[in-house]
C-alpha cells in the first residue's frame, strides 16, 4: 500500500474567496476543482479546500486529512491489522473510490483511490 499525496483540510464559506491567498501562498491553480454533493471541493499545493455551509461542510469534518492511495484494498486489509474501524464503507465519488477510517487512536482520515487518469495526470506527469 502506497501513499501517493496527502492534503491539510481547510475549511471555508466560499471557496473562491479562499482560493487566492492559497494560489498566493503556494504559487499554484488549483489542479482540481469539484463539487461533491453540497459542498465544493479544491484541491491546491497540498490543501484540500471544502466550501460551503457550515451544517454542510460538518458531515466531512471528522477526517482531519485526506490521503490519496494507490491500492483502496490493500488499505483496508492495513487498517484492519491496525484495528482501525471503517466509518464510510468503500464508495464511488467524482475522483475515483474513497473510504473513512477511524485508526485506533482516534484519528480520523478520509482515504481515496483517484481513477487513473488523475494518478497520470497529478502524480505520474
Amino acid at each position: 500500500m502506497t501513499i501517493l499525496k496527502t492534503y491539510a483540510r481547510l475549511w471555508t464559506d466560499d471557496l473562491d474567496r479562499a482560493l487566492p491567498l492559497l494560489e498566493q501562498l503556494t504559487g499554484e491553480q488549483p489542479h482540481l476543482r469539484l463539487a461533491f454533493h453540497t459542498v465544493g471541493l479544491a484541491a491546491i499545493g497540498d490543501f484540500l479546500v471544502i466550501a460551503g455551509p457550515a451544517e454542510e461542510r460538518a458531515k466531512y469534518g471528522h477526517a482531519s486529512a485526506t490521503v490519496v492511495v494507490e491500492d483502496l484494498d490493500a488499505l483496508q486489509e492495513t487498517l484492519a491489522s491496525a484495528e482501525a474501524t471503517i466509518t464510510t464503507p468503500v464508495t464511488d465519488g467524482p475522483t475515483g473510490r474513497f473510504l473513512y477510517a477511524r485508526h485506533a487512536d482516534g484519528a480520523g482520515v478520509e482515504y481515496v483511490e483517484w481513477n487513473p487518469e488523475l494518478v497520470d495526470r497529478l502524480i505520474r506527469a
